[in-house]
């Protein structure tokens, strides 16, 4: 048996700090599709291109029917500062907490880089259905396209 969530089985609800210091849990964003994308790290290259990506359709998955959440370990002061940089207008939340979010998905993972192993974000998009129940799983995305088909299937859901 797969230990982390599948396709089917209802979206963790583990609570996440939003960038003003409140909490933020997915399931109160019930009775809508849900689209929580996790990176890396605020600021790099790769993060920032999918962080504008997602913010250039944010109406777009709003018209869909989908909110949009970005998450990252960044704290959450480390957040306000990269979305007012880039004017971003997916909400962002941080999930530091041990045993987050992230781990009971099984995306925060050892990784190597250069030979050497540290524990990151395995860069991963989730569609939660309006029954908090996983739609679709997106891991080891691309940035290039990929909030483009993330939308797409928002829609044919």
């Amino acid at each position: 048996m797969n230990a982390f969530p599948a396709v089917g089985d209802p979206f963790p609800d583990l609570p996440l700090t939003t960038p003003d210091g409140g909490t933020i849990k997915p399931s109160d964003f019930a009775g809508k599709k849900l689209v929580v994308f996790f990176y890396p790290k605020d600021d790099t290259p790769g993060c920032t291109t999918e962080n504008l990506d997602f913010t250039a359709l944010a109406g777009d998955f709003a018209k869909a029917g989908a909110a949009l959440l970005g998450v990252s370990k960044d704290p959450p002061a480390k957040h306000q500062k990269f979305i007012a940089r880039h004017d971003l207008k997916a909400p962002l939340a941080s999930d530091a907490a041990e045993g987050g979010l992230s781990d009971a998905l099984g995306i925060w993972t050892e990784k190597q880089n250069y030979g050497r192993t540290y524990l990151g974000m395995v860069r991963s998009t989730y569609l939660v259905d309006r029954d908090g129940k996983i739609a679709r799983i997106w891991n080891k995305v691309k940035v290039k396209g990929h909030a483009a088909e993330v939308l797409e299937a928002v829609k044919a859901l």
